[in-house]
């Protein structure tokens, strides 16, 4: 199964993240299929930057966000928060 998920990057307290498409058996910073953005939670303000026709085109194939990707995926109006969560 492929999931949308964060790979962590960064020096030792500094980290960033990038948002990837990868297969959800491999291990957190393994090798991953499609990069769709990262995320800058260390910077004033956070940056977050996503390629939004990449994450639909992910998502239209079957891929699952975790929940912090999903989260991110709404912050940033690619997706939209069901009802009801």
């Amino acid at each position: 199964m492929v999931k949308l998920r964060l790979t962590r990057m960064g020096a030792t307290k500094a980290p960033f993240y990038r948002i990837v498409a990868m297969d959800s058996r491999k291990a957190r910073d393994g090798k991953y299929i499609d990069q769709i953005g990262y995320y800058n939670p260390v910077s004033e303000p956070k940056q977050i930057v996503i390629d939004a026709d990449k994450a639909k085109a992910w998502i239209a194939k079957g891929a699952q966000p975790t929940d912090t990707v999903l989260g991110l995926l709404i912050s940033q109006g690619i997706i939209e928060k069901k009802q009801g969560k």
